[in-house]
């Protein structure tokens, strides 16, 4: 069985860019978390470092359940609507938004096969809440929250796949063009007991 990573890799590890993934750290360091399969050199210069999907998994055991009820955590969150809690709107909230999807298409451009940044990545695919509502409030549409009615995004049972709601038939039909610009198919259901409108939306794979 593996050895947990020391602490001072586990501070690496935490500090990591909460989107790309991005590391910084000591060259031992970096080294010694790439033997570990937590990192791996990028190819292609400036040769960054950034967390395999289990450096994600040991990063998130700290910093994704806090960052759920705790918005003043430090810790990035995209909006998936109706969080009891939510953090505050404001030119500073979508400065981070914004840096958040810039980092998101740069993590598409490096870990997809083909460099493409219009199709969604292996991140993405294991984190299909975050990453749909990522691209919804990216793209300027209000979340629920409050008194406010917007976009909300849940899991389903279907692998790869997403619902979202929206208050009404125009929201939901422009959060399904955002979507499908974002590299995501998008589809309009009826659920059967309560006839609510939904997108089910699922990542792209070319």
């Amino acid at each position: 069985m593996t050895r947990p990573p020391t602490a001072a890799q586990r501070r690496v590890i935490e500090s990591a860019d909460p989107v790309t993934g991005r590391l910084r750290g000591t060259e031992a360091q970096l080294a010694a978390l790439v033997k570990r399969g937590l990192a791996f050199r990028h190819p292609r210069p400036p040769h960054d470092h950034f967390l395999t999907p289990a450096g994600h998994r040991i990063r998130e055991t700290v910093a994704e359940a806090p960052a759920e009820t705790a918005p003043d955590t430090g810790v990035f969150a995209a909006r998936v609507g109706g969080e009891e809690e939510p953090p505050a709107s404001g030119p500073a909230r979508r400065r981070e938004v914004h840096s958040a999807w810039q980092g998101l298409l740069e993590l598409r451009r490096m870990t997809n096969p083909d460099g493409a940044v219009d199709r969604p990545c292996g991140w993405e695919r294991t984190h299909l809440v975050r990453a749909a509502a990522l691209a919804l409030e990216a793209a300027g549409h209000p979340p629920a929250g409050g008194d406010a009615d917007g976009y909300r995004v849940r899991a389903t049972p279907q692998p790869e796949a997403v619902a979202v709601y929206a208050p009404d038939a125009r929201t939901l039909a422009a959060c399904a063009a955002t979507l499908e610009r974002a590299g995501w198919q998008a589809g309009e259901y009826t659920e059967p007991r309560t006839r609510a409108r939904y997108l089910l939306a699922s990542p792209r794979r070319v």
